[in-house]
């Protein structure tokens, strides 16, 4: 199953604050919930895995993220992840390209495409959840990325986003997603239904 996704998300920084962030892969990695960086093999490969817990029940996903291109000039960077859980029934890969675009006024933003092919167990759950999930996986990554950069600057702005970072939790909560997937599918299936009426 391919899951694309191609967004922008606004953060309220400099681009050169958003670039020097997005250059680090290790905090990169940081910001996604669950993810960690464990051994670093040279300059662009890297070894990491991602923790989910479900209920009491808590897995893990072991892989290796390659820092496939760093360009400068475009503030942009393209990474290429390859993990499956411990158990082997489900793996993923993710080509990511991301960059940071100046919009102005001391702003930026951070702009990613990316493409993620799961396949085995997790293959299972179908389209529209993983799109889903997949949606609030990224959501909460530029989350924390905008205040990993945010928190580079002065000011009580940059102290609030500095205390959010180190809330990030260390598991990736996926009965939380799953909870908020079936509470939008409610929601999307009781708004057709008024709009029939």
């Amino acid at each position: 199953m391919k899951v694309t996704i191609d967004k922008a998300y606004p953060i309220n920084a400099p681009a050169n604050n958003g670039w020097l962030v997005l250059q680090d892969v290790k905090i990169v990695a940081s910001c996604m919930p669950g993810a960690e960086i464990t051994d670093q093999m040279d300059e662009t490969h890297f070894k990491g895995q991602v923790k989910i817990k479900i209920g009491p029940a808590t897995a893990a996903f072991k892989g290796e993220i390659e820092l496939k291109s760093i360009d400068v000039d475009k503030r942009e960077i393209n990474l290429l992840g390859k993990g499956s859980d411990v158990k082997g029934t489900s793996s993923a890969t993710l080509d990511l390209i991301a960059s940071i675009r100046d919009t102005g006024d001391g702003k930026c933003e951070l702009v990613g495409k990316s493409n993620i092919v799961v396949n085995g167990k997790f293959a299972s759950f179908g389209g529209r959840m993983m799109d889903s999930v997949s949606d609030r996986i990224i959501q909460q990554f530029a989350d924390n990325f905008a205040n990993k950069v945010i928190s580079l600057g002065e000011g009580a702005e940059a102290e609030a986003a500095a205390a959010k970072v180190a809330e990030v939790p260390e598991e990736f909560n996926g009965l939380a997603f799953a909870w908020q997937f079936i509470m939008d599918l409610f929601k999307s299936l009781f708004g057709i239904k008024s709009k029939q009426a």
